[in-house]
This record gives structure tokens, sequence and C-alpha cells, in this order.
């Protein structure tokens, strides 16, 4: 038994998040109120980064991962990271969703408690990362360095850009933005899975390499569908009134924003990519 996997820092850590993320949907289990897509994905956050992050410690602790085809590192920067994300959504999601004013009854007070336990696992998950996060000179595994964890906050972004994305199929240049969103978001993937998997050393080249030109490429990309999308999206149109949290309108303009943090992110990548070349 590796008493470390609950006893040093990260462990500490895993066990909060454990601990705050079953908090969270089981306050919001008991108020029944959780049936709408928002609800269900907020539920879905809580419950998959509890399971998974149950599973870590337990093969941490009964020493089973080495047996496991996988780059365990890689592995558990890669998905607490994630979870920091998938977790942090909820916590905004979630409120603004169900939480109204003003909140005065019992079940308003459970949904207002499982907000601020979500908001706790967040800053646990952030921890985590912060703590297996490689440091400059340290020879560790590829996502824990900030490259490694923007690949993985550039497809969870891909991934909100299409749960909003809404009609676009009369417009050619909104169909070029969706291809960007598409082909960017499949190779990150891509680089994601062959990390974990060990499946580096296949490539006809070193990855450093590989990186400075795809993340070159995908900021090109990125750079286009910040023009086009805004461009194309609101051509002769203005927010309608009233316009709910399902309008057409505020998803394309959610679209926008998220265009414009992962153009960011891209760029970032880039200049970290480039340093671990030619520096």
């Amino acid at each position: 038994v590796n008493s470390r996997a609950v006893t040093s820092w990260v462990g500490i850590a895993r066990l909060f998040a454990i601990l705050l993320s079953c908090i969270s949907f089981s306050l919001v289990a008991s108020t029944g109120d959780f049936g709408s897509p928002y609800g269900t994905w907020c539920m879905f956050s809580w419950c998959f980064c509890f399971a998974v992050t149950v599973l870590v410690v337990l093969l941490e602790l009964l020493e089973l991962y080495p047996k496991l085809p996988l780059s365990w590192d890689d592995f558990t920067s890669a998905f607490a990271m994630l979870a920091a994300l998938m977790v942090f959504t909820s916590s905004v999601v979630f409120p603004s969703t169900f939480i109204v004013s003003p909140c005065s009854d019992g079940k308003c007070a459970r949904q207002a408690a499982a907000t601020a336990m979500s908001c706790l696992c967040f800053l646990a998950y952030a921890l985590e990362v912060g703590l297996t996060r490689a440091r400059p000179g340290d020879i560790s595994s590829f996502l824990s360095t900030v490259p490694g964890l923007l690949k993985v906050f550039e497809a969870y972004v891909a991934c909100l850009i299409f749960s909003l994305l809404d009609s676009f199929s009369s417009e050619a240049g909104l169909q070029w933005c969706v291809a960007v969103y598409s082909i960017c978001f499949i190779i990150t993937l891509l680089i994601i899975i062959f990390t974990i998997s060990r499946c580096l050393s296949y490539l006809p080249c070193p990855l450093e390499k590989v990186l400075v030109a795809y993340n070159a490429l995908a900021l090109l990309m990125y750079l286009t569908a910040v023009i086009i999308w805004p461009l194309y999206s609101f051509k002769g149109q203005s927010r309608p009134n009233p316009c709910g949290r399902d309008c057409s309108w505020n998803k394309d303009l959610g679209v926008t924003f998220l265009t414009i943090f992962n153009f960011f992110a891209y760029l970032v990548d880039l200049v970290y990519s480039t340093k671990m070349v030619f520096i």
C-alpha cells in the first residue's frame, strides 16, 4: 500500500476534490431539480470527476497503476486539468440557471450550498494542477507542462463551442469556422491521446517541432475564425428582445468569446512550444 497516495499534498487535494464533488451532486440530487440539459451537464461533471478521482486514488493507493498501458503522470495531469475546467463550468452554469432571486426556501439554500462546494472543488483540482505542473528545467511528462495543459484547455473550449453551435449551414464563412474548430479539436485530441498512450515515439520527427508547426497553423486558422465568425453571425442582426438562455444570438456571442479564448490559448501555446525547441 502506497500511503503517499493520500498523505502527500496531491493526495490531500484529491481527497478534498472527492469530498466536495460528492457533496455537490448530493445536494443537487436532494432538490430533484436538475432535469434540463444544463442541470444534467452539471450533475455529469460532478459525478464523473468524483468517480475518476476515486479510481485514481485507489490505483495509486494499491500501486496498481504501473500495470496500466499508459503514461500515468500524463493521464493524471490531463484529468486534473479537465476536471478543473468541468467543475469551473458547472460552478458558473448551475447557479446562473437554477438559482433565482430572492433565494429564501430550503431548496434554494441547498442549491447555493452546492454551488459553494463546487467552487471549492474547482480550487482543489486547480491546486492539484499547480502541484503537479512541471517546473522549468524539470524532466517530466508532457501533459504536466504548460503546453500540455494548454492542449487540454484548447480541446475543452472546442467542446464548449460545439455545444453552442446552432445554425451555420447557410453561410460558407460560418462553415469554414466550424471546419477550423473541428480540425483543431481532432488534432489536439490526437496529441493528448498519443501522449497518454505512449505513442509519440512513432512520430517521424520530434514532438517539439510538430507542436511548433501545428500551433502556428492552428493560430492562423483561429485568427480567421475570430474575424469571420462574428462578421457572418451578426451581419445585419441586433440582439432580439427578449433573448433568453437558448437564444441563437446569445449562443453566437458565446462562440465568439470562446473563439477568442482559444486563439490566445494557441498563441501562448506557440510561444512556449517555440521556447522548448529554440531555447
